[in-house]
């Protein structure tokens, strides 16, 4: 995917941008959410430039560049789940900008993160972030709801869901899905952790990993059954 910058959600606190940036090595995506803070009235001072960044499966040339020429403060990092592909960059980061790290793993590398937490609502600078538990893919999995866009990780992708180690961990990760994504109100646009952008109601219509489960649910539910016998 190449590197593009979306203008998303125009607001009382300013415009939002997301910037793309494609991570080669693990084949990922990374992303910046951006905002230029209204200017206050009278006042000589710039407006301030505020961003948070999502999953650095790598930290290079191109996303430096971006922060720097855009003039952001990172305020914080967001990370969806602790795989390699999605956090490499992190120790890159910090040696720049030293900014804190969200999780729901209490450590990435050596570095220590402020834990999130399934339900949990909180701030980074002017961005207000409602996390989401989506296990399955992995233990630690989360969606971060921001506006009226959602970063999946490898929760959700366009057109499919994370794989899981189990068929009891796909039910889980769709069960969760079913019961948290899809009822929220409107559309939102999902930004993945690999692949395509796509949208809310794309993916409750046309979600093939959602439309295989719900064909043979009738199959799973009776091969458990025939297990639960032979315990």
């Amino acid at each position: 995917m190449p590197d593009t910058t979306s203008l998303i959600e125009c607001g009382a606190r300013g415009s939002v941008k997301v910037f793309f940036h494609y991570c080669a090595r693990g084949f990922s995506n990374c992303y910046i959410v951006g905002r230029q803070l209204a200017a206050a009235p009278e006042s000589e001072l710039p407006p301030e430039r505020e961003a948070i960044l999502i999953d650095p499966g790598c930290m290079d040339e191109v996303l430096l560049k971006y922060i720097e020429k855009e003039e952001y403060n990172l305020k914080g990092v967001l990370i969806t789940h602790n795989h390699e592909n999605h956090v490499r960059g992190v120790r890159t980061l910090m040696r720049i900008y030293n900014t804190p790290v969200y999780a729901m793993q209490p450590a990435i590398y050596e570095y220590k993160t402020n834990i999130v937490h399934d339900g949990g609502v909180f701030s980074i600078g002017s961005f207000q972030i409602e996390v989401i538990s989506i296990p399955g893919h992995s233990a630690d999995s989360v969606i971060y709801k921001i506006a009226h866009f959602l970063f999946t990780g490898d929760a959700i992708s366009a057109g499919m869901l994370g794989s899981t180690p189990s068929s009891y961990g796909s039910m889980r990760q769709i069960a969760k899905i079913q019961n948290t994504i899809f009822p929220l109100q409107g559309n939102f646009a999902i930004f993945p952790g690999h692949g395509p952008p796509s949208t809310l109601n794309v993916e409750r219509h046309y979600n093939v990993s959602v439309e295989y489960f719900h064909e043979n649910k009738t199959k799973l539910d009776r091969s458990r059954f025939n297990l639960s016998l032979l315990s």
